[in-house]
C-alpha cells in the first residue's frame, strides 16, 4: 500500500455512496453500488457502455432521484436533498450543457454567476480559465462554432468557474480527436495535484490507469471490483501473458485454439491481434505452428506484463475489443 493510500485510509472520506439504487421503470440501472472517495483522490469509474457510470455521477451530483440508498459529500447528508453540497462540486457531464448562441466567455461568466460570483469576479475568472485552457483566441465566438475538442474544455472549465473542492467528470474524453484528449487529460493531472478530488468515470482503460489512484470496475450497475492500480496488476503476478499480431485471420481459428490448448485463454485485442493467458509457462511455437498450419501468418509474438486491461477482462469478463468498438463510435456511457 504507498504512502497516499495509506493516508487515505486514515482519513475520513469526502464523498460516501451506500447501497445507491435506481431504476428506469422495470430497469434497475445501478444496482447497490457502494463507495467511498477520499480529499484530494482521483477516482474512477471503469466500465462499458450500459454500466450505470452516467447514472451514479447523476445520482451524486442531484441530477438524479435515489430509488434506495445514502449519500454523503463532505459530511453532508445528500439523501434526500441532494442540492445540500452543490456549492462545493463542480460537474462535467458527458454532453456539454453550454448555450450555443452565448460565447466561450459569455458561457462562462454566466455559469460562475449561478454561483453567486460578482461580476468582477466571474469575469476575472473568465479571462483566466480561456488562458490556462488555451481557448483565448476563440472567447469572443460562439460556442456553436467551436471543435468537439475546444466544446469539451470550455465545458470543463465551466465546471471549475466556482473553485470546486470537488469534481465530477463524465467520459472527458470520448469521442474528441487523440490532440484535444491528450490536453484534457493534461489539464486534469494538474487539477489532481492542485488538490482537487475528482470523480472520473470512462471506458478507456489506458485513461483510468493513467490518470486514476483508485478504480471500480462496474458491470450492469454493479461494482464488480475496487482497488488501487498497483494493486489490481500485482493480483495477477504469475499470469503470461503473449500478444500474437497475425496477417490473414481465419473465422474458425478462434474455436481450433481453444480446443487445442484448453488451459490456455484467448482473447481477441482487435480484429488482427489474438492475446493469450496463461498461469503457467506457455511456449510459443506450438501456438505459430497451429496458426500457420492454419493458414495464417504471424508478424510479431511478444511477451507482455499484466496490464489493467488484462485484469479487467478477468474480472469482468468483457472484452476489451468491445470496448475499443465503443470508443470508435464516440458514445458516453451510461
Amino acid at each position: 500500500m504507498s504512502e497516499g493510500t495509506v493516508s487515505m485510509a486514515r482519513s475520513k472520506p469526502i464523498i460516501e455512496a451506500q447501497d445507491l439504487v435506481k431504476r428506469f421503470g422495470q430497469v434497475e440501472a445501478v444496482r447497490g453500488v457502494s463507495f467511498d472517495v477520499y480529499a484530494g483522490e482521483l477516482f474512477g469509474f471503469l466500465g462499458p457502455n450500459g454500466a450505470g457510470k452516467t447514472t451514479t455521477i447523476n445520482l451524486l451530483t442531484g441530477l438524479a432521484w435515489l430509488n434506495a440508498g445514502s449519500i454523503r459529500i463532505a459530511g453532508i447528508d445528500c439523501t434526500h436533498n441532494p442540492k445540500a453540497a452543490q456549492a462545493m462540486i463542480g460537474v462535467v457531464p458527458d454532453e456539454s450543457n453550454l448555450y450555443p448562441e452565448l460565447t466561450g466567455y459569455e458561457n462562462l461568466c454566466f455559469c460562475a454567476s449561478l454561483y453567486g460570483l460578482s461580476a468582477r469576479e466571474r469575469q476575472k475568472r473568465a479571462r483566466k480559465l480561456l488562458e490556462d485552457f488555451d481557448l483565448t483566441g476563440a472567447g469572443g465566438r460562439k460556442f456553436s462554432t467551436y471543435s468537439k475538442g475546444m466544446k469539451r474544455k470550455l465545458t470543463i472549465a465551466a465546471g471549475i468557474i466556482h473553485k470546486p473542492s470537488i469534481l465530477f467528470l463524465d467520459e472527458p474524453t470520448t469521442g474528441i480527436d487523440v490532440a484535444s484528449a491528450r490536453r484534457i487529460r493534461q489539464l486534469i493531472a494538474r487539477l489532481h495535484r492542485e488538490g482537487t478530488t475528482i470523480f472520473l468515470t470512462t471506458h478507456y482503460i489506458e485513461e483510468a490507469e493513467r490518470l486514476c489512484d483508485r478504480i471500480a470496475f462496474i458491470v450492469n450497475g454493479h461494482i464488480v471490483h475496487t482497488d488501487n492500480v498497483t494493486n489490481l496488476i500485482r493480483s495477477v503476478p504469475d499470469t503470461e501473458v503473449i500478444m500474437f499480431s497475425l496477417s490473414g485471420w481465419k473465422p474458425r481459428l478462434f474455436e481450433k485454439l481453444t480446443n487445442t490448448f484448453p488451459t490456455i485463454m484467448f482473447y481477441m485485442a482487435d480484429d488482427s491481434r489474438i492475446r493469450l493467458e496463461s498461469a503457467e509457462h506457455v511456449r510459443i511455437a506450438p501456438v505459430i505452428q497451429i496458426l500457420e498450419e492454419c493458414g495464417v501468418e504471424v508478424t510479431d509474438a511478444r511477451r507482455l506484463q499484466p496490464s489493467l486491461e488484462d485484469i479487467f477482462v478477468r474480472i469482468t469478463g468483457i472484452e476489451v475489443s468491445s470496448m475499443r468498438k465503443e470508443k470508435e463510435k464516440g458514445g458516453a456511457g451510461r
